[in-house]
C-alpha cells in the first residue's frame, strides 16, 4: 500500500495512472503539512487562509484538467482526486478552488476570445489573481433562468445592474465573471475588473458552514465595464450550467474527501477512547458502525 495513503477505501489506487498517483500524493502532502495543522482554527474563528490560494496555484491546483495558458493539462481523475483531498481538510479550501478553477477560470478560458484567455487565465490559474463568478441572485437560486441583473450596450461600454448573492470571493476577486441579461433577454458572462466603478459587494457575516469561504453578497450599480470584457462564447444559459458541471464534478470528488475524514477520526476515537477497561474499538456494537 502507498504510504500517503492509510486506507484505500474505494480500492482504486491500483487503477490509477503513475501521473494520477504523483498528482494525489502531492495534494495530500499538501493537505497534511499545510491545511490541517492551520484550517481548525480558521473555521473555528470564521477567518480565510488567503495564503493558500497562491500555494494551491503554485501547486496547480486551480483548473488542473484544462490544458494551455498555464493549466496543467491533467485529466479528470487527477482533478477529482484533487478535490477529494482538499475537501478531506475543509470544504471551504476545496470552495475556494471550484469557485477559483472550475467557475471563474473555467468560464473565461472556455468561452473567452484569445485576448481574454492570454489577459486573465494565466494569472487566474497561478494563483496571482483571485476570481469570482456571479450568477445566483437573492430570489433566483436554482432557477438561474429568472435572474434580474442586466447588461446594457452603451457606445463601447456595457452598464451592468443588479444583485448577486452567495459569491465566493467576491470582495478581492481581480477577475470577477458576472451573468445578466442584455436588452434582448439573452444571458451573457461580463468580466468586471477589480474597482470598477459601481460594483460593491459585502461578505455574509454568521455561516455555520463554510466558514472559511469568504461568501459575499454583490451589489452592481450602473457598473460600467468595456465591451471588450464581455465573454463573446458564453452564449445562454446553457454556458453557465456547463460551468457549474465542472463544480458539481469536483464537488462529488469533495463529498468523498469529506466522507473519509469523518470515518478517519471517528475510527481513531473508537481506538483511543477506552471505556470497561478497553478501546471501544474492541467491541463488537462499534466495530459494526465502523464496518457499515
Amino acid at each position: 500500500m502507498d504510504p500517503f495513503i492509510p486506507v484505500d477505501y474505494y480500492d482504486i489506487v491500483a487503477s490509477l495512472t503513475e501521473t494520477e498517483r504523483a498528482v494525489y500524493a502531492k495534494a495530500r502532502t499538501f493537505v497534511d503539512n499545510e491545511v490541517i495543522p492551520i484550517i481548525g482554527q480558521h473555521f473555528r474563528d470564521a477567518t480565510y487562509p488567503d495564503h493558500l490560494a497562491r500555494r494551491m496555484g503554485e501547486l496547480g491546483f486551480f483548473g488542473p484538467h484544462l490544458e494551455g495558458y498555464g493549466c496543467p493539462g491533467l485529466n479528470n481523475i487527477a482533478y477529482g482526486l484533487i478535490m477529494q483531498e482538499l475537501d478531506r481538510a475543509d470544504a471551504g479550501v476545496r470552495s475556494l478552488a471550484s469557485v477559483q478553477g472550475s467557475l471563474a477560470l473555467y468560464a473565461i478560458h472556455q468561452f473567452g476570445s484569445e485576448t481574454q484567455k492570454e489577459k486573465w487565465v494565466p494569472g487566474l490559474a497561478s494563483g496571482e489573481l483571485l476570481g469570482c463568478f456571479a450568477l445566483t441572485e437573492r430570489n433566483h437560486g436554482s432557477d438561474p433562468s429568472s435572474m434580474e441583473c442586466t447588461a446594457r450596450l452603451d457606445g463601447d461600454h456595457y452598464i451592468l445592474n443588479g444583485n448577486k448573492r452567495w459569491i465566493g470571493n467576491a470582495t478581492v476577486a481581480d477577475v470577477k465573471v458576472i451573468w445578466a441579461k442584455d436588452e434582448a433577454g439573452h444571458v451573457g458572462a461580463y468580466v468586471v475588473e477589480q474597482d470598477s466603478p459601481g460594483f460593491r459587494a459585502e461578505v455574509i457575516e454568521g455561516k455555520f458552514s463554510l466558514r472559511t469561504s469568504r461568501t459575499c453578497e454583490v451589489w452592481l450599480e450602473d457598473c460600467r465595464i468595456p465591451a471588450a470584457n464581455k465573454l463573446p462564447e458564453a452564449k445562454g444559459l446553457r454556458a453557465a450550467l456547463a460551468c457549474l458541471s465542472q463544480a458539481r464534478y469536483g464537488i462529488a470528488w469533495g463529498a468523498i474527501g469529506t466522507a473519509q475524514a469523518c470515518y478517519d477520526c471517528a475510527l481513531q476515537y473508537a481506538k483511543n477512547r477506552e471505556q470497561f477497561g478497553k478501546p471501544i474499538a474492541g467491541f463488537q456494537l462499534v466495530q459494526e458502525k465502523l464496518v457499515w
